[in-house]
């Protein structure tokens, strides 16, 4: 595997959502990514299938669960996988999974699960206020 290949969530063979690459400004005093970085990126990549799923807007409502497992570093080749498991009348639910490659020496050394989140996003129009989500063959 190479730097440019996305990686497929080994279990559930699928390609990400979202990857990408923190640099140092996204680091804590520690010196490792800021837990708060890797939030706002789950959020991006869980808004993503949410808006494919809702046909449109979506507004994040709730964070319901985030489980930090091991750190992130700088030059981590970090990758997002999204997936809708649950929709209601307004709202959906969405699991995020998240690992990271880690780089040693150029060559590709490791990819670790690091962290797993649940979101909750509200579909909305233009008025900005709650609107249905169509049913999944719409």
């Amino acid at each position: 595997m190479t730097p440019e290949d996305p990686v497929v969530d080994p279990g559930l063979g699928r390609l990400p959502v979202l990857r990408v690459v923190p640099m140092p400004a996204d680091t804590n005093v520690a010196g490792d990514i800021f837990g708060g970085w890797i939030l706002s990126q789950i959020d991006i990549a869980g808004s993503v299938v949410a808006h494919r799923r809702a046909q449109g807007r979506v507004i994040t409502v709730a964070v319901n669960a985030v489980q930090f497992h091991k750190p992130v570093f700088v030059g981590d080749l970090v990758s997002f996988y999204a997936d809708v498991v649950r929709v209601g009348t307004t709202s959906l639910t969405v699991d995020v999974i998240v690992y990271a490659e880690r780089f040693r020496d150029g060559t590709h050394a490791e990819c670790v699960r690091v962290t797993e989140a649940t979101l909750t996003y509200v579909a909305i129009g233009p008025d900005r206020r709650p609107r249905p989500v169509p049913p999944n063959d719409a």
